[in-house]
């Protein structure tokens, strides 16, 4: 399996911010060293905080390829060639060096930046160790600072934590060779490239402490921070105090908090849980009093107990089982690793062996309920790509694992004996399966099996710190796997088709930052971690999107992928501590006491998505009308809303949703034990019933057959493109530079850009790759393609230097643009002779599913009252926008209607003429006197983009076709205008004729 990375929208949103903030280049300066081969050229406002960039990105949304993609665009467009990344531990600089050195990432960034690469120089411990006497710099370093802009197609990455950085080996001028003729400190030689320096996780970084001042000692020309969190700034004292978060600018220039990344599917959600235990024990509770290097005191019902280095803490209770002392030492540990701190709560029954297998057993029930999902994969259509299942164990001591002599520990032992049973429950179940993915999948059990009762078994394996300098072949085999196999791990079969059954690994915390696979769907910590570390990077490792056998990473529409998160009963609020981390990271804070600024902004902004015309006086009248707030935008005490009497905020919220949607993660991403927020939604059957004979039709499979005339007028379409009378498709390229001045207009100060080339050499690229990526984009053949290039450039007098980028990327579009204009309603859809499985219905088995995931209904939730002739169960009703989507639910409708509700994402599939499938938003059956009558609905906003018409085309060409059923179309955009329609067509005012072409 090759792992396939994709651009996703929110990454090139943040490229595309990271370019609006760049601040140019100097290309006027008198500086006598801009040219100066060793360095970067020169930027604007270079070595001024005010020019840096701050970029806000959630754990597992893909910051390290929003920076990669980075150092390649700013290298194509303004030659800067020098990078300094910048991360706070080697586990984090691992992860980042995997990722840039990986093939498949290599393979992907050559399909934008041709020819270019990547020299990554990796600066670890100890490559500065004297040799035969001598003190020499590390051959990374030298390569790093004396490469020069000569070799133009060259990035050059210097990759170092901040231990390493920090080291007197990086400060010290005492060596006993030079770099650039003369320098003899490797800071002060990285300070003289004029570098871009990226630094990752910069609250690790705060400003005006000792790792930052290693940042300024660079003289990096331009900071770039990407970080889920950034560091906090004080200021004044007690009542005056005023704690904020530093960012440069004031703010983010791109934000993707935590609650936009769960909303929006960006990551996996969440359930967390925990065994429990009998109240006596767990009222047993022990509070750390203090803390120190050689004591520990414990308290208990006002009672205090001390204890010395090397003391049990069974002498204080006999429940600390595992002969657990107390290390003390700087880390203020116990033997088995736990760091204490002041006010710890520790429960001695979760210190008993018991408790941990009680973990790991419901641990293994996790996966192997997400694992049988995943290879399964049901109701996701015929023969849909396998995802590989794996589970982290976070663990509080490796004697534990590994044991004695190369043997196992008393933890591997009871893991053997337990995954051991349900494998064999398991198997027991499968072998007399009829169905080929169900034997498939009882093969691999029984290969798990096998390998687990070898004696080199290969199910579960684990990486500790201490692993690295094992000299034993299956311990360094097994880490190998871990920390560099990311796509043997993510494998079904090796080359020979054997079974690859790895995928549980243990770690000691070691696994906690700077490592991730996708495709963990179960995190199991056996212990309290102790540290008070963020709730989100503790879950992080689980959080990234899984990718399937293909290497195609799965978003929430198309599979939604959670994640299972074991801990121990002293942790049980967790979720809570977690959802409060979340909705803290949202950048408007709700005032339940009044209306501030920032709550009307985000109203505004969000109600405009679908209403333009929306202001804040439309909001405050509204609010007025309803008696919301008193004058001066106070909320009122207590507001009657439809018939109930509520505060001023609550009524607010019920009015606009979207508050709460922007600003709070939604119910069912994060759940616990005890939350009653289902992640999936049952079917009325009975109502679905009702619909089974129009999903016998809709179920089969429908071909696009163009007409015969498409191939011409591709053809005529693509010489029209490639002649270019407007003489604005083949462009020269060269690298862009930003000139940026401060000018004064009747006394108003402005900030004025032009844009001008860089230099007089033009970017171009490979015919070949160029002809390759062409016909991929426009699915012309290379033939056709390749004469009407030789045609255009005899035309541009034989100037090669039109084969670039820029003219590849305006030959694409424009094609595309203007066949799909040309062709969107050359084309008829066809019947085939089989069904197929959506997210609603079993081809199979002929039979509505029993329920569906709740994120394909919508990402929202809201209380409503339950409606018989609804097609789920509410409440909740499940939404994605409040307007018009929640109106359309929320309303009531008349006798007629037997059945509505909303249609799940991937219900019908209907084929696009420019490639994927939509479904609509709604469907309606209305009795009338003749038969029933189906109304399909698609909804959008009032001021629909393009991309909207073209679904609308669609759609409205698919539905045609079957009004003979009675299937009839609409494309609404708000609830009265559905509404209306459906009146309409009860009272006998509008012939379904006539449906899809009302109130056009």
């Amino acid at each position: 399996m090759k792992i396939k990375l994709e651009t996703l929208q929110h990454q090139t949103d943040a490229l595309a911010a990271i370019d609006k903030a760049f601040p140019g280049m100097d290309t006027m300066s008198h500086d006598p060293n801009a040219n100066y081969i060793y360095a970067n050229p020169l930027i604007n406002y270079r070595y001024n905080d005010k020019a840096n960039i701050d970029i806000k990105m959630e754990t597992g949304t893909g910051k390290t390829y929003v920076y990669t993609r980075m150092m390649y665009e700013m290298h194509q467009k303004y030659g800067l060639f020098k990078f300094v990344i910048a991360v706070p531990s080697p586990s984090i600089k691992e992860g980042t060096r995997s990722f840039i050195s990986s093939d498949y990432a290599k393979q992907h960034f050559s399909e934008f930046y041709e020819n270019t690469r990547i020299q990554l120089n990796v600066i670890n411990a100890g490559d500065f160790s004297a040799r035969s006497g001598r003190r020499n710099f590390p051959a990374q370093l030298s390569e790093f600072v004396e490469a020069t802009r000569q070799n133009a197609n060259q990035i050059e990455v210097l990759l170092v934590n901040q231990g390493m950085l920090h080291s007197k080996s990086m400060h010290r001028d005492d060596y006993d060779q030079t770099l650039l003729g003369g320098e003899t400190s490797p800071i002060k030689a990285i300070s003289a490239t004029r570098p871009v320096v990226i630094i990752d996780e910069p609250q690790r970084f705060p400003r005006g402490k000792k790792f930052y001042e290693d940042i300024e000692e660079m003289n990096p020309q331009l900071i770039v921070r990407f970080g889920a969190t950034f560091p906090e700034t004080t200021t004044g004292r007690g009542k005056n105090k005023v704690t904020k978060i530093d960012y440069y600018r004031g703010e983010p220039q791109f934000n993707l908090d935590a609650v936009d990344s769960f909303n929006q599917g960006l990551v996996k959600g969440i359930d967390i849980d925990y065994p429990d235990m009998p109240e006596e024990q767990a009222n047993n509770l022990y509070k750390v009093k203090q803390v120190k290097a050689k004591e520990l005191v414990l308290t208990k019902g006002g009672k205090d107990y001390s204890l010395s280095v090397g003391e049990n803490l069974a002498d204080v209770d006999a429940g600390f089982e595992g002969n657990i002392t107390y290390a003390g030492g700087t880390d203020r540990e116990l033997s088995n690793g736990l760091s204490l701190s002041k006010d710890m709560k520790l429960i001695p029954g979760t210190f008993a062996e018991n408790y941990q297998d009680e973990i790991i057993s419901q641990a293994l029930d996790c996966h192997f309920k997400a694992e049988e999902e995943n290879f399964l994969r049901l109701n996701s259509g015929d023969n849909a790509p396998k995802i590989k299942t794996l589970s982290l164990f976070f663990i509080d001591s490796i004697s534990s694992f590994r044991g004695e002599n190369n043997g196992k520990g008393w933890l591997a032992k009871h893991f053997e004996a337990i995954l051991t049973k349900k494998l064999k429950k398991l198997i027991d179940r499968y072998e007399m399966a009829i169905d080929d993915r169900e034997k498939e999948y009882c093969s691999f059990l029984q290969a798990t099996l096998k390998s687990l009762q070898s004696e080199h078994q290969d199910v579960y394996a684990g990486y500790f710190s201490e692993d690295r300098g094992s000299s034993d072949a299956d311990i360094q085999a097994e880490v190998e796997d871990i920390l560099s196999n990311k796509e043997k791990l993510l494998s079904f079969k090796d080359k020979d088709g054997n079974w690859l059954t790895r995928r549980f690994l243990f770690s000691k915390w070691t696994l906690r930052e700077g490592w991730d696979n996708p495709n963990v769907f179960t995190i199991a910590k056996l212990r309290t971690s102790g540290s008070e570390i963020s709730k989100i990077q503790e879950v992080g490792r689980g959080l990234r999107l899984p990718v399937d056998e293909t290497g195609h990473r799965l978003n929430q529409d198309e599979w939604q992928s959670r994640l299972s998160f074991l801990i121990g009963y002293d942790e049980r609020d967790f979720a809570q501590k977690l959802v409060g981390e979340i909705n803290d990271d949202s950048p408007i804070k709700l005032n339940q006491e009044e209306l501030t600024d920032d709550m009307i902004k985000l109203i505004v902004k969000a109600k405009q998505k679908t209403d333009p015309k929306f202001d804040e006086d439309q909001l405050l009248d509204d609010l007025d009308d309803h008696n919301v707030i008193t004058r001066s935008n106070k909320f009122k005490e207590n507001v009657e809303l439809d018939g109930q009497m509520m505060t001023g905020y609550d009524a607010l919220c019920h009015l606009y949703p979207e508050l709460v949607q922007e600003t709070k993660v939604a119910k069912d991403r994060i759940r616990d034990k005890n939350s009653k927020d289902s992640t999936t939604v049952k079917l009325r059957k009975q109502n679905w019933q009702q619909l089974k004979n129009l999903w016998l039709q809709l179920a089969k499979r429908q071909m696009i057959r163009f007409d015969p005339s498409v191939n011409q007028d591709a053809e005529t379409v693509a010489r029209n493109v490639f002649n270019d009378s407007d003489n604005k498709i083949f462009v020269l390229q060269r690298p862009q530079v930003v000139h940026q001045e401060v000018v004064t207009d009747e006394n108003v100060a402005s900030v004025r850009e032009t844009q001008s080339d860089y230099s007089t050499e033009f970017l171009t690229m490979n015919y070949g790759k160029f002809l390759k990526l062409l016909a991929k984009g426009t699915d012309l053949p290379v033939n056709l393609l390749n004469n009407l290039m030789i045609k255009a450039i005899k035309r541009l007098k034989n100037n090669t230097n039109y084969i670039n980028e820029k003219t590849l990327g305006n030959l694409i579009r424009t094609f595309n643009n203007q066949f799909n204009e040309r062709i969107k309603t050359s084309y008829s859809y066809e019947p085939l002779n089989f069904s197929s499985s959506t997210s609603i219905y079993n081809a199979k088995k002929q039979e509505f599913v029993d329920s569906v995931p709740a994120s394909v209904l919508g990402v929202y939730q809201s209380e409503s009252t339950s409606d018989p002739t609804y097609l789920y169960d509410r409440p909740p009703l499940r939404y994605d926008s409040a307007d018009p989507e929640l109106k359309i639910l929320q309303r009531s409708y008349g006798p007629k209607i037997s059945v509505f509700g909303k249609l799940p994402k991937k219900a019908i599939k209907i084929p696009r003429y420019d490639n994927g499938t939509t479904t609509p938003d709604f469907i309606f059956k209305i009795e009338t006197s003749n038969k029933p009558v189906y109304v399909v609905i698609e909804t959008k906003a009032d001021n629909m983009r393009l991309g909207d018409e073209v679904i609308k085309t669609i759609q409205q060409k698919y539905f045609d076709q079957l009004q003979e059923s009675g299937i009839y179309y609409r494309m609404a955009t708000s609830e009265d205008e559905v509404h209306q329609l459906i009146d309409k067509i009860q009272n006998g005012e509008l012939k379904p004729d006539d449906i899809a072409n009302s109130f056009s």
